[in-house]
């Protein structure tokens, strides 16, 4: 019983004794054995379950060089497909809703398909518009990139199992920084007032009561409410000159 030498006597003593506090022991070490087996099964089942979502989750994805949809003279790859899908599957997970589940497959496929034509007409208009991205701004977000990364060889490595190589990134740092202009002048959002703020603090408070938790003071709020009714706002208007693009666009969807 735990670090001693045995003589003969306290040995034989031992066995006597498991009826006694040595049985208390015994049940102790039994117990920890039956809660480090159940953690280590809840483990195994979580992992499970993960890799079965992964997989789930990849096989919503096409083939990468299938035709998605042509917008215009512009063909969506099954590669553009996926990487929009991606973020709509993670967007959904992270407000708790499965985007592998048979009700959702339908609303995520649609929703993907949405984002990419919406996205590739802004583009398109943005090109007609004269809007152009300069070398120096794509080697600026670039190095931003790159800071998140201890090494150039993490990054490559982090590129590589993305599925991207470096002219498709710099495609879509230039795609990203276009649409970026276009949107703040083309698509301008109105200033947020401090009625609109005042109200949706009061909004969260409200939920707050009737959930019991307590509510940060309307100063400390005010930037992130701010910040969500500018994207709220900005989002609306998006979907607006989506709307009116398309009245005038040649869109046919393949999937």
């Amino acid at each position: 019983m735990k670090k001693m030498m045995f003589t003969l006597i306290a040995g034989l003593l031992a066995v006597v004794l498991v009826a006694c506090g040595g049985n208390e022991e015994s049940k102790e070490v039994k117990n920890n054995h039956k809660a480090k087996t159940a953690a280590t099964d809840q483990q195994k089942e979580q992992q499970k379950q993960m890799e079965e979502m992964q997989k789930n989750l990849e096989a919503q994805q096409i083939d990468e060089k299938k035709t998605v949809a042509k917008v215009n003279d512009k063909e969506i790859l099954g590669s553009d497909y996926n990487s929009a899908l991606a973020s709509i599957q993670g967007q959904m997970q992270q407000m708790g809703q499965d985007p592998t589940s048979k009700e959702a497959a339908e609303q995520v496929k649609n929703q993907t398909i949405e984002s990419l034509v919406g996205q590739t007409l802004l583009l398109q208009e943005a090109d007609i518009k004269g809007y152009k991205v300069s070398e120096a701004d794509i080697n600026k977000q670039l190095d931003e990139l790159k800071k998140q990364f201890k090494t150039e060889k993490e990054f490559r490595a982090a590129l590589k199992k993305s599925g991207m190589d470096m002219e498709t990134l710099e495609t879509q740092i230039a795609d990203d920084i276009k649409l970026k202009q276009y949107v703040e002048k083309e698509v301008p959002v109105s200033e947020i007032t401090d009625e609109e703020i005042q109200k949706t603090y009061n909004q969260y408070a409200e939920q707050g009561k009737s959930t019991g938790q307590e509510v940060p003071k309307l100063d400390e709020l005010k930037p992130q409410i701010e910040q969500s009714l500018k994207q709220q706002k900005q989002q609306e208007k998006l979907v607006q000159q989506i709307k009116k693009l398309k009245k005038n666009a040649k869109i046919d969807i393949k999937i």
